[in-house]
């Protein structure tokens, strides 16, 4: 767990008083609502995360950790491909995504899934963050590969461009520079689309989950979509050439 956020699972002093209930996890099973006493081994991920937000909406810490240590990969990745930032830049934003997922626990209701609601409150304080950093220069994120350790998707963009077959120094260097172009190119697109393309091809989000995120309609997210992919040929025309 990146060092930011995992401090942030170690140390609660910034909670209120009137959340330091008795954690879910502490009381009897037969205290426990009956969706909470189903099996893990039962559950599917949606399940687990609404029973999870559940016990920290009374004040569980560990139910929080438990989130934290799930999610945070996937959210400190959005901030890094939407920003651009380094490491410690994008640690820093996700710790703060998870302070707000904290503080508004009491307010959360399992009408959605939680990763649509994790990535609403990321897209606040990304978008908040992009407009503070407005008149500063975009640094292209190089240490982002192709797939992050969740193995999650991504569009055709760059799929032409693997395949299974050991590659040379020679190849490599070539995938890492068109990995840098397609980095900049991303960076380059409007906070939206970017946001759109990310969520889509990094986090394979469905069109419905994006609409949510962004509170657009499903055409309307498509069509971002068929726009930023657009732009991204026409600046990786070079590439998409050879």
């Amino acid at each position: 767990m990146p060092t930011a956020i995992a401090s942030l699972t170690a140390s609660f002093s910034f909670m209120d008083s009137s959340r330091r209930t008795p954690p879910a996890s502490t009381r009897p099973d037969s205290a426990l609502p009956e969706a909470e006493r189903v099996p893990n081994a039962t559950l599917t991920t949606d399940e687990q995360d609404i029973i999870w937000m559940m016990r920290v909406r009374a004040g569980d810490r560990q139910a929080f950790g438990e989130l934290v240590e799930c999610h945070q990969q996937r959210v400190v990745g959005t901030v890094a491909r939407m920003l651009g930032s380094d490491a410690a830049d994008a640690e820093d934003i996700g710790q703060q995504v998870f302070l707000r997922v904290w503080k508004s626990a009491a307010r959360y209701e399992p009408s959605a899934k939680f990763t649509t609601w994790l990535y609403t409150i990321t897209r606040n304080l990304v978008f908040n963050e992009m407009r503070r950093r407005k008149n500063r220069p975009v640094v292209s994120l190089e240490a982002e590969t192709s797939r992050d350790a969740h193995g999650r998707g991504r569009d055709d963009t760059d799929a032409r461009f693997e395949d299974g077959a050991a590659v040379s120094p020679d190849a490599h260097l070539l995938q890492a520079e068109l990995q840098g172009a397609i980095n900049a190119a991303i960076a380059e697109l409007p906070e939206t689309q970017r946001l759109a393309l990310v969520l889509r091809r990094y986090e394979d989000l469905s069109y419905e989950e994006i609409a949510e995120v962004l509170t657009l309609t499903v055409p309307a997210v498509k069509s971002l979509l068929f726009r930023a992919r657009a732009l991204l040929r026409e600046k990786l025309a070079r590439y998409l050439d050879a």
